[in-house]
């Protein structure tokens, strides 16, 4: 080999040793900053974010509401309540009515159990309603706090009544529902009776006659419920009843209140030729069907629809705006508002 192609050789393996240690050192460098990034982007948080489960405790949810005269400070002292304890607010809703000078507010709420006891949260949104003369103050932690008891009234139709059984079967209806009452008497092999005897569900038949509505015995048996709920339940209950019972009955109606009211109401609207036909779930009352309204749900109907089809689809809209209606009130989604209406989240 000549002196030059020894010298052109030596050159060539001194710049590949050179390219091969750069090539080294960027591999290096680039491994390193994706190991950073990796490492940035797991501890990275965003705004209403559950934090990384590795690096903290397990955190829960709560739900406070809160009612008062309205006065400059009220959202950030309900913040700092929240935050001062370590929680973090995921969402909150707000309503202000113009000219009303009341305050509404349900507020989402993460926390650790370890930091703030349920029994220390209770004092200091206690401490919060005294500051604010809050009509109301409710805090509701789901993980921790008893399901709320229900019973159940229904007749002879069971569309609602089979719903809400089947909701609570699912999980979906965040309830324990204590008894079913009823007027009237279903056999020992009904799909009804065989569902509550699976599930240790008692079912009391209490004949009702004109002069006798046996509220009395009613208000027996519901005395350890949170609230009533009235599942297509064709009797009247007195406010003597609801004065005693002193606790919130849900109804669910077969229309747009104050639409149709009375017996047949599917074929009165049918008769009617109506373009909507709706269901309404509200507070009961002493006056009938004139409640705070919770919720209403519509479908439109037609000239092609016949009786069956239309009351198939005002059966349907019971169901689901009663269901609605119960896991609103559940949430804590209902306040009152006014002598007759409610607030909503």
């Amino acid at each position: 080999m000549s002196i030059t192609a020894r010298h052109y050789s030596r050159e060539r393996n001194q710049r590949e040793t050179e390219d091969m240690s750069l090539l080294r050192r960027a591999s290096t460098s680039l491994s390193q900053s994706l190991g950073f990034a990796r490492r940035s982007l797991k501890s990275l948080k965003f705004a209403g974010e559950s934090l990384d489960s590795s690096a903290s405790p397990a955190l829960i949810h709560g739900i406070h509401v809160f009612h008062c005269p309205d006065e400059l400070g009220i959202v950030a002292k309900l913040s700092d309540c929240i935050a001062s304890r370590g929680g973090n607010i995921l969402g909150a809703d707000i309503f202000v009515p113009e000219n009303k000078q009341v305050f509404y507010s349900r507020s989402d709420f993460v926390f650790d159990p370890a930091k703030w006891p349920r029994v220390k949260m209770e004092e200091d949104f206690l401490k919060l309603s005294k500051t604010f003369n809050a009509m109301r103050s409710v805090v509701r932690v789901p993980a921790l706090d008893p399901k709320y008891k229900i019973a159940v009234l229904a007749s002879k139709q069971a569309h609602c009544l089979v719903d809400l059984l089947h909701s609570w079967q699912d999980g979906r209806l965040p309830v324990d529902i204590t008894c079913i009452i009823s007027n009237h008497d279903r056999g020992p092999n009904t799909h009804v009776t065989r569902f509550l005897e699976r599930h240790g569900i008692p079912y009391h038949y209490l004949h009702t006659a004109t002069g006798n509505k046996r509220e009395a015995e009613i208000l027996d048996l519901v005395q350890n419920t949170d609230f009533l709920v009235l599942a297509r339940y064709m009797q009247v209950l007195s406010g003597s009843f609801l004065s005693s019972y002193g606790k919130d009955v849900i109804n669910i109606h077969h229309g747009l209140l104050p639409s149709f009211k009375g017996g047949n109401p599917s074929r009165q609207a049918f008769d009617a030729g109506v373009k909507l036909i709706g269901a309404t779930s509200h507070f009961v009352t002493e006056e009938l069907d004139s409640g705070p309204i919770i919720e209403q749900m519509v479908e439109r109907v037609s000239h092609r629809d016949n009786l069956q089809s239309f009351i198939q689809k005002s059966e349907n809209l019971e169901k689901q705006c009663l269901a609605k209606a119960i896991k609103s009130y559940c949430e804590l989604r209902v306040l009152p508002y006014e002598e007759n209406k409610t607030v909503v989240f």
